[in-house]
């Protein structure tokens, strides 16, 4: 039993340091929701039906407008398109788990529980699945929580967050602190070097394209480097 709970203590427990980011992005997208005069119900029920900032704050800012609901959805979707690759990367590592409990892994993802789990198990090949699922589902709880009660206490506040706090300061710093451990040799160093350049030049696109274009080009110009390096170590 004390390895079962320990399980879920790790997960928490590498979760910590991320957690101050998300709260001023979720006190950010609470705000936003109460500027646009959306009531309780659907100010701080989204984080718990839809539970994803940027879509989040994206499809209030369209509700906001008055855009059609299609354009509300699609938004949402291609912001989100992410998460399926993220899915199919974990995929193999939650074989053999029930489809309830996937389910609820799926329901809980994050930039944040899918990089720590990739982290910390990905090359692991001894980790049982379920002992990865409570790992995840670990720090995946704390950071729902914590988003939860950030987006409430951002929609309690509304507008009285003063612009000279800058949270949104706080929202790239919590990526930041996922992507630096992640480097780990040259090619991951330039596909995250070739993603950002992208994704800054691309970042006018509409429907924040900008940011599937430096993860493709990331992708591929990392992708390249590895490739060309398995070919130079094949000769030698």
């Amino acid at each position: 039993m004390k390895s079962v709970f320990r399980d879920y203590i790790d997960g928490i427990h590498a979760m910590l340091p991320l957690l101050p980011g998300a709260v001023p992005f979720g006190m950010i997208a609470g705000a936003v929701a109460a500027e646009a005069g959306f009531g309780p119900a659907a100010g701080i029920g989204q984080s718990v039906i839809i539970y994803a900032g940027t879509a989040q704050l994206a499809a209030t800012q369209l509700v906001a407008e008055a855009a059609p609901a299609l354009v509300v959805v699609l938004t949402g979707l291609v912001v989100n398109l992410r998460f399926a690759m993220y899915s199919a990367s974990l995929a193999p590592h939650f074989i053999g788990l029930s489809f309830r409990r996937r389910a609820l892994l799926a329901y809980l993802m994050t930039d944040q529980s899918y990089a720590l789990t990739i982290l910390r198990h990905g090359a692991d090949e001894t980790v049982t699945a379920i002992t990865k699922a409570r790992f995840y589902l670990g720090g995946a709880i704390a950071m729902w929580v914590v988003w939860l009660g950030a987006t409430a206490t951002g929609f309690m506040l509304g507008s009285r967050i003063p612009p000279s706090w800058s949270l949104d300061f706080f929202v790239p710093l919590s990526f930041l602190a996922l992507l630096v451990p992640g480097i780990r040799d040259r090619a991951t160093a330039i596909a995250a070097i070739t993603g950002a350049i992208v994704a800054v030049a691309a970042s006018g696109l509409v429907f924040n394209l900008g940011l599937f274009a430096g993860a493709a080009c990331g992708i591929a110009a990392g992708y390249i480097v590895e490739a060309r390096r398995g070919k130079k170590d094949d000769i030698r």
